[in-house]
């Protein structure tokens, strides 16, 4: 090897005639290069010449693109110190932009050595692992070209979460070959259909490189959410075929090329290494205190804000470097729009705590090479002060938990709710607007991967995650479902049509709401996960969707297509700024409004009492292609036991109501009254 190497520029680099290698390995005494056939046998082990700031680097002239490689780091073996060198382990480079298949679960890949007790000692292992370990493999320059993005403003999205494997294992119309891959998600039939539905974005969950837990693996299971990152590069082995880079950007032209935005569910918080006692698979051999957070006066223990273990050092310039890095490679060379970052809080924490003003996090928000890349946080972990729901800059918008609870506790019938409602309904503008931010801030959701799906929701009352193997012990306790007198599926027909009504209510609540939106897929035509709350490790028929529910009532699917186009369609629903009823318009009235059925402002007492209210909306607007918009809308929202009569306003001396949506049959008693049976909602527009 020789010297010649750009040091800033890490991983594995094709220059045309040879490759040059760089590795941030700051306490590290040496690194080798391994270099591997394609069948995984070694073929020579070379050190890198060259150290620069913590960086080893080095040229290999006549290295081509194809090439497998990794790296045994070399130093202090001392756990207490939280020093892990040991260069038995092959390690993956972190800068991989494929790999060449999973990690094996074996003895070897742990650091050290299992066969003593880990109380009394972590005696260094000396098994080799290169046989167990992926291989980084290098890649040319030569890629496909990325087709034009949608470039979608936030006031028009629609975000629809989806695993590419679920989507796609089930699908009719998708051969097997390509099932449960990323030439599954850029089937036409597919994305003809995400299209018709109306949603404007598809958020992928994780697709970086991950690993099955040990313990899954032993249970027969696998990791299919894929929240267990083991490169933040390379798309996972199993999501492709045979090039993960052709493939996954095929995939996102064919999004693109429909008129979609795609957006990466991203896990820069933990690695799959786990705690002190998990394998040594590429960070902790390479750089352990600066990849992971640990307590300043056990450097041998893991901070664990994440609850999987170990946490990212955000505050570490290698670990800042590694995710702006990354941001930008899936931005820029594989079309990704925008990110949504799971457990976003470890990015802005200190050893002092969450820092809104945190580098990491001011480094993302103002990379220009991010400024149209959309951001979405999960604003907490398990760390203490962990839940940062609004705290975020406006360059973010945020998963709102708050906004689920409360749709969900207000249509099963929970007492006092309809003013919480009301704020969530409004783009909880309580949570986001003294913060000067709008309401796209708050990505809103009934139910996400993480959770009952919405079928769910409204038949089980109790988890039933025994699959998982935890003892039904995993997953969230507290989800605000009702089974509405039977736990699971029945033919009792009034159960089964309440059930169905609730479903289209809450997504009415979501669709009609001020902020964005978020829709699980499969929501959209009832798709079960037969009670399971915490489908992390049911990579079969239990987490994948199942299409033929479409067939079982195809209109349900109908209607929830009706309301995504009325939101599209009508921009009164969707503002991007928040009203408070204080400015009138040219037609006289409040630009929003809260009334009883009777038509009446509500009162504090009818706030507390109440189950049932309007929400009226009015504006004034342009015609658009010669199409004179509504002047008002009106959502009506029963959730009482009984039916409830609904008086709406009078806008103005021309126009009517029209229904356009509701959830059931209503009837209409007299000019401006409508009956809205018990658990229903409606909308109508005045033209």
């Amino acid at each position: 090897m020789t010297d010649v190497q750009d040091a800033m520029t890490l991983g594995a680099n094709w220059d045309g005639t040879g490759v040059s290698f760089a590795l941030h390995a700051a306490g590290a005494s040496s690194v080798e290069l391994c270099l591997f056939d394609t069948a995984g046998q070694l073929h020579s082990c070379s050190d890198l010449p060259n150290c620069d700031n913590g960086i080893f680097h080095g040229y290999l002239p006549g290295c081509q693109p194809g090439q497998h490689y990794g790296y045994r780091v070399h130093g202090t073996y001392d756990p207490s110190a939280g020093l892990f060198y040991n260069p038995s382990k092959l390690l993956i480079d972190p800068y991989a932009r494929l790999l060449s298949g999973p990690v094996i679960w074996s003895d070897a890949v742990y650091g050290h050595d299992l066969s003593l007790d880990p109380k009394q000692a972590m005696r260094r292992s000396k098994l080799d692992s290169a046989a167990f370990i992926p291989k980084a493999i290098v890649q040319g320059t030569d890629k496909q070209p990325l087709h034009a993005r949608p470039a979608i403003p936030w006031s028009e999205s629609i975000i629809y979460e989806t695993n590419v494997r679920g989507y796609t294992m089930r699908h009719p119309a998708v051969a097997e070959a390509d099932r449960g891959r990323f030439l599954g998600m850029r089937n036409q039939d597919v994305l003809e259909y995400i299209k018709a539905l109306g949603v404007t974005a598809i958020e992928l969950m994780p697709v970086h490189a991950f690993v099955d837990e040990s313990f899954l693996v032993d249970r027969g299971l696998r990791n299919y959410w894929g929240y267990n990152s083991i490169n933040f590069f390379a798309p996972e082995t199993r999501l492709y075929s045979s090039d993960g880079i052709h493939e996954f950007r095929d995939m996102v032209n064919a999004i693109h090329d429909a008129g979609l935005e795609v957006i990466l569910d991203v896990v820069y918080n933990h690695t799959a290494e786990g705690g002190k006692h998990g394998p040594t698979l590429s960070f902790r051999g390479i750089d352990n205190l600066s990849y992971y957070r640990t307590p300043a006066a056990s450097p041998g223990e893991y901070i664990n804000d994440t609850g999987c273990g170990n946490t990212l050092n955000a505050d570490s310039p290698a670990v800042q470097k590694m995710v702006l890095d990354s941001l930008q490679y899936w931005s820029r060379d594989m079309g990704v729009d925008g990110f949504r970052f799971d457990l976003c809080p470890i990015l802005g924490r200190s050893m002092k705590g969450f820092d809104t003003q945190h580098p990491l996090l001011t480094k993302i928000e103002s990379d220009p090479l991010l400024a149209d890349i959309k951001l979405i946080a999960e604003p907490w972990d398990v760390g203490p002060g962990g839940y940062q729901l609004g705290h975020f800059s406006d360059r973010w918008s945020e998963w709102n938990d708050q906004y689920r609870d409360s749709v969900r506790g207000f249509w099963r019938g929970d007492a006092a709710e309809a003013p919480t409602l009301a704020r969530r309904l409004h783009g909880s503008s309580d949570i986001f607007e003294s913060k000067g931010r709008t309401p796209r801030a708050s990505i809103n959701f009934i139910s996400s991967h993480d959770g009952f799906t919405l079928a769910d929701a409204v038949s089980y009352e109790q988890r039933h995650n025994q699959a998982n193997g935890e003892d039904n012990q995993d997953g969230h306790r507290h989800n605000y479902s009702s089974n509405h007198g039977v736990e699971g599926p029945t033919e009792i027909s009034e159960v089964s049509q309440l059930r169905r009504r609730q479903r289209l209510n809450m997504l009415a609540s979501l669709l009609l709401s001020q902020g964005t939106p978020m829709i699980l897929a499969g929501d959209e035509f009832g798709n079960s996960q037969n009670g399971n709350n915490n489908a992390y490790a049911q990579d079969n028929e239990t987490g994948w969707l199942d299409w033929r529910e479409i067939d079982h009532d195809p209109g349900f699917l109908d209607s929830v297509r009706q309301l995504v186009w009325l939101r599209r369609k009508h921009s009164l629903l969707r503002h991007d700024d928040y009203r408070h009823g204080d400015k009138e318009n040219g037609i006289g009235h409040p630009d929003i409004r809260w009334l009883t059925p009777t038509g009446e402002e509500l009162s504090a007492e009818q706030w507390q009492h109440d189950r049932a209210l309007s929400l009226l909306l009015t504006e004034t607007d342009d015609a658009r292609d010669g199409v004179q918009p509504p002047t008002a809308a009106a959502v009506l929202l029963n959730a009482a036991s009984q039916s409830v009569d609904f008086k709406l306003p009078t806008i103005g001396m021309q126009g009517t109501w029209q229904l356009a949506f509701a959830s059931c049959d209503i009837d209409n008693t007299e000019p401006g009254r409508w009956q809205l049976p018990h658990r229903s909602s409606a909308c109508f527009l005045f033209r």
